[in-house]
């Protein structure tokens, strides 16, 4: 006979912990959010599913290759913000073929529910920024050359100018010509007309060759970045409200949107229709042939 608890007394048994358990159909069962799988398992298993690597997601969307590898790997950390995340989201399921709703409404589940934070333009910079090619052509150099060779095609044109004039003042003075009439003085050549720059007013009378698109800062200010078919950086920083800029290229135009529901688009002197949200990433693309979303 002992005195005080038992040992089994200090050890509940199964049976007495079971009655402390929650039921298995019970509140603490139901887990339906965490038996998903994840926003970038289903990206990865739809770009692997549609024969895509990581590059040529990143080629057709824009969005660099870090941060494509970051978001399958559900690491948003790399996106710059909520606002610039949801924008990723969305363009890499167009991408694959999957519908970007569900993904967006798992993204906010997962940070309380609560809509995204207006996020400032500066992280864009770092995060969106259209990277310049790194083999492009030294400008530079090119235009020290293309004065090089105008100052030499002026200073010959002077010299040959003069001796031409003078051995035509030769022959004149020599032999007069047969039919008593002085010889007509060659005409001067005429100068090329300048191509226009680009500019606000060019969006009146847009050439057909070319496309033309005009950026408006209508409902508030926005980072935007353009380029045009080769790749060359057109414009890249941010537009108050009520500013505008406007890009001309001979075959086409690349614009990357940082708050795409702020601007307003005109394509070839048309007003381009859209539905972007306030705070959405967009990258178009437009040519001669548009006005349609790239």
């Amino acid at each position: 006979m002992s005195i005080g608890n038992s040992p089994e007394d200090d050890h509940p048994s199964d049976d007495r912990l079971a009655q402390h358990r929650p039921a298995p159909d019970g509140p603490a069962q139901e887990r339906p959010a965490d038996d998903r799988p994840s926003i970038g398992h289903v990206l990865r298993q739809a770009r692997i599913d549609a024969g895509l690597s990581v590059d040529e997601i990143s080629t057709s969307t824009r969005v660099r290759v870090p941060i494509v590898q970051a978001i399958e790997q559900d690491d948003f950390s790399r996106c710059g913000g909520d606002v610039y995340a949801r924008g990723h989201i969305r363009t890499l399921a167009r991408a694959v073929g999957v519908d970007p709703a569900p993904l967006l409404a798992q993204y906010d589940e997962g940070r309380g529910g609560r809509p995204p934070a207006p996020t400032p333009a500066a992280p864009l910079f770092e995060a969106e920024r259209i990277r310049s090619d790194p083999r492009r052509p030294n400008w530079t150099a090119a235009m020290v050359a293309a004065i090089v060779a105008v100052i030499g095609f002026v200073a010959y044109t002077a010299f040959s100018g003069d001796d031409g004039d003078g051995g035509r003042q030769q022959v004149a003075e020599d032999t007069p010509p047969a039919s008593g009439k002085p010889a007509p003085k060659p005409s001067a050549p005429k100068p090329a007309d300048p191509k226009p720059d680009p500019s606000d007013s060019a969006i009146a009378g847009v050439p057909r060759d070319k496309v033309t698109v005009k950026v408006d800062a209508t409902d508030g200010r926005s980072w935007i970045s353009a380029k045009d078919h080769n790749g060359r950086l057109l414009f890249d920083g941010l537009l108050q409200q009520g500013e505008s800029k406007t890009f001309q290229d001979k075959q086409k135009i690349d614009l990357v949107l940082g708050d795409a529901g702020a601007i307003q688009l005109f394509v070839n002197g048309k007003q381009v229709e859209n539905e972007f949200e306030p705070g959405q990433v967009e990258r178009l693309t437009y040519t001669k042939g548009d006005p349609e979303v790239g």
